[in-house]
């Protein structure tokens, strides 16, 4: 006795197919029982497989299809016409080649993550990049086209051919001509050789001189001397001049002072004008520059020796000090506002003085109250000097005209003191390395002044 049991087995597929396969269990020991025939066999597994690739729905086909191991190497083009990462070689501005190569090879980017295989590319493939076609008439536009994939490339988006010519439609701006730099600026001041050199010395008949430039970028001080004036080798003129905002009024003194004061004093021809031949000099000069408009002033010491005088003015602070027996004595006084006078005279004017950083100064400015120019506070600043005549006597050494450089850190008597053994005394004379002794002396305690020392041997006349 056979018993047969039938199973209905349903499968679901996506909910689009279903496939009932009945499965029977009998018993082959019953004389019933025969085996059936080859065709009502089970189906082999081809054709259980071409049924189910005939039930199952495209999309699972697909994704069977392409699985990630057998998903070829896609590729993309990819085209950024307004990154600023891509930029056009120099040689299109030479040449009409196309700004971008017309094979489909360009500009290619592979996903190399996955592995290649033989199957071709879908155009509906995930792995597709699309990128938006570039905005016309930018540097890098152009044409996008899709042609059909071969069975071994598949579908790539190409960039089509454009020469440069026709893309680059903005021109070459114009060539700039930078006019080239003079290696040296003056600012109103000549290129005179103490203006760029750092130190100056001079050595003549009876006097020595020895200039040496501060902190600042030109030298500011001028010197003067002419000896045997009129033919006549006891008679001189030495002259130092300090200039502030600029060395121009400093060279200008030293280039007319001494003329001007001599034709004062030639066309008096009375010994006891002198006084008034230096001062009309003075005055005259600082006229004339007032005439050439340009800013700057200079304060002055000068020394006329005749007739066995000596005729020492100042107009500033620049001072002449006399060694008398190595007893220093100061020949000139310093104009300053801080001197008494000096205010009473200003606020007569209608200036006034007042202490600026620890130094007093007229209207806020200038710390001197005469000299040469300074145009815009001539009403307070007067060229008029302070003027000493002595006669020249035995005990009578050297004299030494010097700028504030020296006199703000070196003591009348000191500098006699230093000057001293170079210029008196049996052994050999060097002046000259007096005054490298003060100017170095002043330096050494703090001096960033120009500092012009004179030493006129009054032996000599």
């Amino acid at each position: 006795m056979g018993v047969t049991l039938t199973f209905n087995t349903l499968k679901d597929c996506h909910n689009e197919s279903k496939s009932a396969v009945k499965i029977s269990k009998v018993n082959t020991r019953s004389p019933l029982y025969s085996p059936p025939p080859l065709s009502q066999a089970q189906p082999t597994l081809a054709k259980k497989e071409e049924k189910q690739r005939n039930s199952i729905p495209a999309l699972y086909k697909e994704s069977r299809k392409y699985k990630l191991q057998d998903i070829n190497a896609m590729s993309c083009s990819l085209a950024l016409a307004n990154s600023p990462a891509l930029s056009p070689p120099m040689s299109l501005f030479r040449d009409n080649s196309p700004i971008i190569s017309p094979s489909p090879e360009a500009l290619n980017l592979s996903l190399t993550h996955l592995k290649p295989s033989s199957s071709p590319s879908s155009p509906c493939s995930p792995f597709r990049l699309r990128l938006q076609k570039p905005t016309s008439g930018s540097l890098l536009s152009s044409s996008v086209s899709t042609s059909a994939s071969s069975s071994d490339s598949g579908s790539t988006a190409g960039l089509g051919t454009r020469s440069a010519s026709a893309i680059l439609k903005r021109k070459r701006p114009t060539r700039l001509d930078i006019p080239m730099a003079t290696t040296a600026l003056h600012f109103g001041v000549p290129a005179t050789p103490c203006a760029v050199m750092i130190e100056v010395e001079r050595e003549g008949c009876g006097y020595s001189v020895y200039c040496k430039r501060g902190r600042r970028e030109v030298m500011e001080d001028r010197f003067s001397a002419s000896v045997k004036l009129q033919g006549d080798c006891k008679q001189a003129f030495f002259g130092v001049f300090d200039g502030h905002g600029g060395a121009k009024a400093a060279e200008f003194a030293a280039l007319k002072l001494e003329k001007n004061i001599l034709d004062e004093v030639v066309g008096r021809k009375d010994e006891t004008m002198v006084e008034e031949a230096v001062k009309a000099g003075y005055l005259k000069t600082d006229a004339e520059f007032l005439k050439e408009d340009v800013t700057g002033g200079a304060c002055c010491v000068t020394a006329l020796i005749q007739n066995g005088s000596v005729v020492v003015s100042n107009a500033g602070d620049c001072r002449a000090v006399l060694s008398r027996d190595g007893a220093a004595e100061a020949l000139t006084s310093d104009h300053r506002p801080s001197r008494e006078d000096e205010r009473n005279r200003i606020e007569t004017l209608g200036g006034y003085v007042d202490l600026c950083r620890g130094v007093w100064r007229i209207q806020s400015c200038l710390a001197v109250s005469r000299g040469i120019g300074d145009h815009h506070l001539k009403q307070w600043v007067i060229a008029e000097p302070e003027t000493k005549i002595i006669t020249i006597k035995p005990e009578y050494e050297f004299l030494i005209l010097a700028s504030d450089g020296l006199w703000d850190k070196v003591s009348n008597q000191e500098a006699v003191d230093i000057a001293r053994p170079s210029c008196v005394g049996i052994n050999k004379q060097n002046p000259l390395s007096a005054c490298k002794k003060l100017v170095n002396l002043s330096v050494s305690r703090g001096s960033s002044d120009d500092i012009s020392v004179m030493l006129v041997q009054l032996g000599q006349f």
